[in-house]
């Protein structure tokens, strides 16, 4: 089977923080599990660099655009690299082909009809580049930026039909009860487009934001943020030109944000619809990293550094906190102790320590194990975990095992029958050196390093370094 898989694209306006770390780390795990399964998958993550926001703090930092983002976009591609991210494509909306894609869409919608000029005033917070109701504001400020003015803008823009789209929407909803996951979701998106769609506003002034993409046929006007970055899931596999890697890997399943709820599943959808494009495949809205019970955010300032994490805890220690401690779609809040409680309990005594026994008396009393293909096999129930977006229950599964190979161990001791009964004892240990390496098999979606040091441990009957030194 063919998947084609995106992340959304970071805003470039600061470091990368926690949340982009979950979101991209929960991609890729179910990435590197659909590959383990057989099927073909291109994965595709990247930076969006336009907008407002962008242009704020590009002028706060006295750069101009194009280096600000260039920078910002490297710090973004090497963190992805950092956290063994193995994406295919890391697109950028500055490149030139994404520039030509975003104004074939517009073209595209305007021959359908769906795009015209009007004046229009309305309430704005730029920490969403988004437009915001009345009914959507808590005491006058967007309860994702509170501490940002809404500001209110009039001018005349280009708009795009959204209204028209409606009823089509909320059956392609009801037909596809998946298409939104979790199903809270699904009913959250359903009740808005219900309420009625306004048309959008999907230009602005170049006199008042130049920063963007030319709008096809008025170089006066730049696209609105949004119409240009959704285009990137398009872009990032050849759209327009290439048609047939395009027809090779459409629809795209979308890892997002609950913040990117609308624009996900339906402003983009509107937008294939208005384009005469196929609907995306399904989008899996995940929960946020929360600190104190905020949002983490850049513009809230309460971030955290997951690379710092990283260097204290190594790489796949802050995956497998992110995979198995963060909910898969409600909010999770961290601190640091809690993820050195985690990191102890689980991998320093839990994991790290199995292996460290069952590997020690592997080199001592036994001959490498050769591994037959159910060794290295992973069950059904995994899988299926996976593909509902239960990272949680996916990793619990697997602590089973880690569980049940402990338990084997305080059950069997075959430290103390290796001299009383050492051919029982070799035997214990083979069953114990089997159960590493389906283990490893099953970690590596979620923490490659981690099993490839633990499947190279029984290959070569030797046991490795601490997998996770007490810190």
């Amino acid at each position: 089977m063919r998947r084609y898989l995106t992340t959304t694209l970071p805003y470039v306006n600061a470091d990368p923080h926690l949340g982009h770390a979950l979101e991209f780390v929960e991609a890729d795990c179910f990435v590197r599990a659909l590959r383990a399964r057989g099927d073909e998958v291109f994965f595709n993550i990247g930076t969006d660099e336009h907008g407002a926001k962008v242009a704020k703090r590009a002028k706060e930092s006295h750069k101009v655009p194009k280096a600000f983002v260039d920078f910002y976009a490297q710090q973004f591609d090497a963190f992805a690299r950092r956290l063994t991210i193995s994406h295919d494509v890391f697109l950028r909306t500055t490149d030139p082909k994404h520039e030509a894609a975003a104004q074939e869409m517009w073209r595209r919608s305007k021959a359908s009809g769906d795009i015209y000029k009007a004046d229009y005033e309305v309430k704005y917070c730029i920490g969403c580049e988004l437009e915001k109701t009345d009914s959507e504001l808590v005491d006058g400020k967007c309860p994702l930026h509170p501490n940002l003015e809404i500001e209110t803008r009039k001018e005349e823009n280009y708009f795009f039909r959204f209204s028209k789209y409606q009823d089509a929407l909320l059956k392609h909803y009801e037909s596809h009860p998946d298409f939104v996951m979790p199903r809270a979701r699904l009913h959250e998106i359903t009740a808005f487009v219900k309420a009625g769609l306004k048309d959008f506003s999907i230009s602005r002034p170049k006199e008042k934001l130049s920063w963007g993409i030319t709008v096809p046929g008025d170089d006066t006007h730049i696209m609105y943020v949004w119409f240009d970055a959704l285009v990137s899931y398009l872009s990032a596999i050849g759209w327009p030109e290439d048609e047939a890697m395009f027809k090779k890997w459409w629809p795209v399943t979308h890892f997002a944000g609950k913040d990117n709820l609308r624009q996900q599943s339906a402003m983009f959808q509107a937008m294939l619809l208005s384009a005469g494009l196929p609907l995306s495949r399904q989008v899996f809205i995940h929960g946020m990293i929360t600190l104190a019970g905020q949002k983490m955010s850049k513009s809230l300032g309460n971030v955290v550094d997951p690379l710092l994490i990283a260097d204290k805890y190594g790489v796949d220690a802050l995956r497998y906190v992110l995979l198995r401690h963060a909910h898969p779609f409600e909010d999770t809040d961290f601190t640091e102790e809690l993820i050195h409680e985690l990191y102890t309990a689980n991998l320093v005594n839990g994991l790290g320590n199995l292996v460290a026994r069952v590997m020690k008396l592997a080199e001592a009393y036994l001959e490498p194990v050769k591994l037959r293909p159910e060794d290295t096999s992973i069950e059904s129930a995994f899988f299926e975990k996976i593909e509902a977006f239960r990272f949680n229950d996916a990793m619990d599964l697997v602590w089973e095992h880690v569980a049940k190979g402990d338990a084997y161990m305080t059950t069997e001791e075959p430290y103390k029958k290796i001299k009383s009964e050492p051919d029982e004892a070799k035997r214990v240990i083979g069953k114990l050196v089997r159960h590493l390496a389906k283990l490893a098999t099953h970690l590596e979606p979620a923490m490659p390093a981690t099993a490839e040091i633990i499947l190279n441990a029984v290959r070569l009957n030797k046991k490795p370094e601490n997998l996770f030194p007490r810190i």
